[in-house]
């Protein structure tokens, strides 16, 4: 595997300059980046099929072992909080479970029982998203959840580092960033860590684009959870709404802090109003903006 080879280059890295060291490791994270410039149509698809899915009702549920777990446990959570994607449709499937995320466990990794197992416990189905990440691709944990992700009917969503790779092999989309080997070998949470994490904000924004949560390139559905979100949310109710400071705080505030309701009450329609506009167009604003029109 690239990702485990020694880069004779690096060799006496230990005897070197620090800040060489630190513009090797560097150049290394450019070129883990522009690695991902030939999945971009790759990612756009797996994103629009991960759309319509989610549309119906299903789950985005990720799988990984060690570091690719956690980065895709990391980026799954932030989509509530930025996107207002719901907890109770996020699954997380961790080898080792979520003590794993702060310490290693071992043997986890290659349970491949454990793999299929969290799979079925978590009921998954044809309406879910099952994105696994592993740098090497062949990650015995996540292969056989993907796997069994699979044969249940779910959308499946490989990432990895390695081209031909099993788990690329087995899932129905598969991205592919060949970040080669490491400066410290072995150690994939620098070169290929970068890539697969650029990848997951990748793919996930992408699907809350598809979604209708992003408006005008704004974060309408985001969670206001303190002062700065608030006068953000206003500021967005504001500008979209095409009222002044006091009717977006106004409207906000009836609304319930939820930023898509809000625009549809400063522009006068009642709460209750507002959010059977909401529910008809699946919580895209621009639907709701639309069918707004139409009714007048």
């Amino acid at each position: 595997m690239k990702t485990e080879a020694l880069d004779p280059r690096y060799r006496d890295l230990d005897l070197w300059p620090t800040a060489l060291a630190v513009d090797a490791m560097l150049e290394g994270q450019m070129a883990a980046v522009a690695a991902i410039q030939s999945q971009t149509q790759a990612i756009a698809a797996a994103a629009e099929a991960a759309a319509l899915r989610l549309g119906a009702g299903g789950r985005l549920v990720f799988v990984g072992a060690g570091t690719s777990g956690r980065l895709a446990v990391q980026d799954g959570t932030e989509l509530y909080p930025t996107y207002g994607w719901p907890m109770e449709r996020m699954v997380f499937l961790m080898a080792g479970g979520t003590d794993a995320l702060t310490e290693a466990q071992e043997g986890a990794e290659d349970d491949v029982e454990a793999g299929r197992a969290d799979v079925l416990r978590a009921g998954v189905g044809p309406n879910d998203v099952v994105i696994g990440v592993a740098a090497s691709g062949r990650t015995p944990f996540t292969l056989a959840a993907i796997e069994q992700a699979r044969e249940l009917g779910a959308l499946t969503i490989g990432i990895a580092n390695n081209a031909g790779s099993a788990l690329l092999d087995a899932c129905g989309h598969p991205l592919c960033a060949v970040t080669g080997s490491e400066v410290v070998a072995g150690s994939t949470r620098m070169k290929a860590g970068t890539a697969q994490k650029a990848m997951l904000n990748l793919l996930s924004t992408a699907i809350m684009i598809r979604l209708g949560l992003v408006y005008e390139g704004r974060m309408v559905a985001m969670r206001i959870s303190n002062a700065k979100l608030l006068q953000r949310g206003r500021g967005m109710v504001q500008d979209i709404a095409g009222v002044d400071a006091e009717v977006a705080a106004r409207a906000l505030d009836a609304a319930g802090n939820e930023i898509r309701l809000g625009v549809l009450v400063a522009l006068g329609q009642s709460v209750a109003e507002g959010q059977a506009l909401l529910d008809r167009a699946g919580g895209d604003l621009r639907r709701a903006l639309s069918m707004r029109k139409g009714q007048g």
